[in-house]
């Protein structure tokens, strides 16, 4: 949804990472944009070092209690959540407010799940 790919891609227009609430912020993170829909368990503001919380993109309670983050429901998992935000307004909007952003600094997707692979921060990313 925002193209990037996976941490920093240099043919892509924005400038977008992606990086787990539990790695120590750094100033290259940019601007931190905490992806979920909770809030890390063991993880102060502080330490979080968020900007803004876009709790909306994230996907919906019940799709991400059925994802379970087996990484066999990955793809279904995929399409769904892409389904979920290409049909939400709202989802929409903050997606576009994270491209423009992205275009005049760098952003960080910050996101809480251990597979860093199979997670919505990086379909979100796609």
């Amino acid at each position: 949804m925002l193209k990037h790919s996976g941490r920093k891609a240099a043919e892509a227009p924005y400038a977008i990472g992606l990086k787990r609430i539990y790695e120590p912020a750094a100033p290259e993170d940019g601007y931190r944009i905490l992806v979920d829909r909770l809030w890390a368990r063991g993880i102060t503001k502080q330490q979080a070092a968020i900007d803004e919380w876009m709790k909306e993109i994230a996907p919906s309670p019940e799709l991400r209690r059925w994802f379970g983050h087996l990484p066999e429901r990955f793809a279904v998992f995929k399409d769904r959540y892409t389904v979920e935000l290409e049909e939400n307004p709202e989802c929409v909007r903050l997606a576009e407010s994270i491209r423009e952003r992205a275009v005049k600094q760098q952003v960080t997707l910050v996101y809480a799940a251990k597979d860093p692979i199979h997670n919505h921060a990086n379909v979100l990313y796609e």
